[in-house]
């Protein structure tokens, strides 16, 4: 394995993005490792933009990897053209290229984490976007481990 290859490796921010909260999860510098960042709570769409413009910059972002949501029959809806639209105004605001991902039952998979590990409802309810976007990142980084 080359190390100086990796040591060049920027990071990966993930987002769940959702109507009232943006679930966030960053890899280390290696793309190893998700590790969860606190939930952005969403206020307007400039103001948004500009805090996450703010983290790209401060961690070193190379790399947006957002959410793409999917009906399970993997059509397209309303959700995933916002999303996209999303994607695209962040991209002109950052520079950095967006790399949308399936998150079908990401956040089933995180409500099922969360509840089996005994918290409280109303606790879950605000670590439920952050877990997601951690399992949306992780499912990535094994993917892009993949020899």
């Amino acid at each position: 394995m080359d190390l100086k290859a990796n040591s060049d490796k920027q990071r990966v921010l993930a987002l769940d993005l959702g109507k009232r909260r943006i679930g966030l999860a960053l890899s280390d510098p290696l793309g190893i490792t998700a590790q969860g960042l606190p939930t952005l709570q969403r206020t307007n769409i400039r103001a948004d933009l500009a805090a996450l413009a703010s983290l790209v910059e401060e961690r070193g972002v190379g790399l947006i990897l957002m959410g793409y949501p999917l009906h399970m029959s993997g059509r397209e809806g309303r959700q995933a053209d916002y999303t996209r639209d999303f994607g695209e105004r962040l991209a002109a605001r950052t520079g950095l290229p967006i790399r949308y991902w399936d998150e079908r039952l990401t956040t089933v998979e995180a409500q099922r984490v969360l509840k089996s590990s005994g918290i409280s409802i109303a606790k879950r309810a605000s670590a439920v976007d952050q877990l997601s976007a951690q399992i949306l990142l992780a499912s990535y980084l094994d993917l892009e481990s993949e020899p």
